[in-house]
């Protein structure tokens, strides 16, 4: 489980998170969401110490995240983030073999057992016909399958993830979730999109201004009362085959902030 309580951040004198707080079990999956600027993005980096709290406790499994050494939260957890280079002439394969590489001591080699989990992990994410290929070359979707299959050759219990759908098109949007749905391990995930967070998400954070507003259930949430007065836009409510799905259109009158 990862938790976070009362997390604050500021860059200088502008604070960016006020009391965060999250909580997330083994197999559930929680999106963070909230508009443009809210802090999501700084808090996810918290929460793998990316960047250290101004005052606030993230913890693993009721560890602080502050006893643990570099070392050891990287093998508990994997996070696949938006700014990934891809200079670096490496093939599928060997990008995802990278998630072995907490795993190693200094001057060790990427074992047997290494490769097999790395393999294994490539099946997972449906991308083993991919193991040769240059991962620079590949489509948004496919990159993102790679990303996600480097994170799970880590064994992290853990995974979070920052805007994981960000330009993709409809079809790798949803195989992407649908591939985090399927993971055994806790799950964070910085989404823009309200629809699909309501489709994926067992749980929702929802932040403005670097302050957690509400946080539930899509169906608790997502309801125009909590959303309008946030994202400053009209929100109606629909069900398609039993899955919740959210209309936008323009409010005649801007609501109050």
């Amino acid at each position: 489980m990862i938790t976070a309580e009362n997390v604050s951040f500021a860059y200088g004198d502008t604070v960016v998170l006020d009391g965060a707080r999250i909580k997330v079990g083994r197999g559930r999956v929680v999106g963070l969401i909230g508009p443009n600027g809210s802090g999501k993005t700084t808090f996810l980096r918290t929460l793998y110490a990316a960047l250290a709290p101004r005052a606030g406790l993230v913890s693993l499994d009721d560890t602080p995240l502050t006893a643990l050494s570099p070392r050891r939260i990287a093998k508990r957890i994997a996070v696949v983030v938006q700014e990934n280079s891809t200079e670096l002439p490496l093939t599928v394969a060997e990008t995802v073999l990278l998630g072995r590489s907490p795993h190693l001591t200094a001057f060790q080699r990427y074992s047997t057992r290494d490769h097999e989990i790395a393999a294994a992990a490539l099946t997972e994410v449906g991308a083993r016909h991919l193991a040769d290929r240059i991962f620079a070359g590949l489509s948004g979707g496919e990159k993102q399958r790679v990303l996600i299959g480097r994170a799970l050759a880590q064994q992290a219990d853990h995974l979070l993830l920052d805007e994981p759908t960000n330009h993709l098109d409809i079809r790798y949007q949803h195989e992407v979730l649908q591939l985090v749905r399927t993971l055994d391990v806790s799950t964070i995930v910085v989404l823009h999109d309200l629809n699909l967070a309501a489709r994926y998400c067992d749980e929702v954070v929802l932040l403005e201004r670097g302050t957690v507003r509400a946080v539930g259930t899509p169906d608790e949430v997502f309801r125009p009362e909590i959303l309008e007065p946030i994202y400053h836009i009209g929100v109606q409510r629909v069900f398609s085959g039993g899955e919740l799905q959210l209309l936008f259109q323009p409010l005649p009158h801007p609501v109050a902030k």
